[in-house]
């Protein structure tokens, strides 16, 4: 299953742990409770890649509900979902097959001293379009593929594909308009997505999907980050021009929209949260991926699952 959680990474050295996000972020302070019981597995050294979530009542992830309790005191519904390991007490984990490090996670994972905080994440061999289609029937985020035969590898590739039930990504952004009526704290947000040249598009505009309360914390957030200049390479066009607080390009967002237009827009957004493990020069717009044709249950295969 694909979560909807924040990307950490656990990196435990005797009684010093360390989480880290993939902007290399240093959250250990945020998650006390997950430092906590990871310095509890029964290993020396180990580094651990998993998705930090909040767990719903019905088993789904709820990324809102991770920007609600981060800053708060526990009791939290907190789960860090571990999929990978690179290291393991001084051996290279990394460059070993992807079933074989989870046989060795799995392992780690069932040993004393482990929590329910901490999960290993299990998965489904082959059968993607079937495993894919239940997650969307559960209402979940959606699934992640990946070549089970091969080494670990850092960054994009086509060997671990996300496949999404909505249509949902990162956006950067680099403006806010003033709120109308009773509402406080922003009206919208302008969005936008890096080029490969790196100019910063615009994408468009979201104004739904905000908490009272949100709306004002990202408010405090964007007002020292304003700016005189648009930051976007085209600036929009319109009443968009008129009142817009320009702000340099240092905040993310998470949207879900339905689609993208001709013109690079995308439609009906709903802002969904704050990315902090995000950087933005990592945001681009996502396309759909030609996946390598499945090989069902034998063979290198497809290994589904965080």
């Amino acid at each position: 299953m694909k979560f909807d959680g924040y990307r950490i990474a656990c990196r435990i050295d005797g009684k010093d742990v360390r989480l880290i996000s993939r902007n290399g972020k240093d959250w250990t302070s945020d998650f006390p409770e997950v430092r906590e019981a990871a310095a509890h597995l029964q290993v020396r050294r180990a580094f651990l890649d998993g998705e930090l979530a909040v767990m719903l009542p019905d088993g789904r992830t709820s990324f809102q509900g991770l920007q609600n309790v981060i800053g708060s005191a526990p009791p939290r519904d907190l789960v860090y979902f571990v999929f990978d390991l690179l290291h393991l007490n001084g051996q290279d984990i990394a460059r070993l097959p992807l079933e074989r490090r989870k046989a060795r996670l799995k392992r780690l994972l069932q040993s004393p001293g482990s929590t329910h905080l901490i999960h290993y994440t299990d998965h489904v061999i082959g059968r993607g379009p079937e495993f894919f289609q239940q997650a969307c029937r559960h209402g979940l985020e959606g699934i992640v593929s990946k070549r089970r035969d091969l080494p670990y590898r850092a960054g994009r590739s086509r060997f671990w594909l996300k496949a999404k039930c909505v249509k949902r990504q990162e956006f950067v952004i680099g403006g806010f308009t003033d709120p109308a009526g009773s509402r406080l704290g922003i009206g919208a947000l302008l969005l936008g997505v890096y080029d490969p040249a790196g100019s910063l598009l615009f994408a468009g505009k979201v104004g739904t999907g905000f908490a009272q309360k949100n709306a004002q914390v990202i408010r405090h957030r964007l007002d020292p980050l304003q700016q005189n200049e648009c930051p976007f390479a085209t600036p929009p066009e319109g009443r968009l021009l008129r009142g817009t607080h320009w702000v340099r390009p240092a905040l993310v967002a998470e949207v879900v929209f339905t689609e993208w237009t001709d013109d690079g827009k995308i439609r009906q957004p709903s802002f969904q949260g704050l990315r902090a493990d995000k950087s933005p020069k990592d945001v681009h717009r996502e396309e759909p991926a030609s996946t390598p044709s499945a090989s069902g249950r034998g063979g290198k295969g497809a290994l589904g699952g965080g």
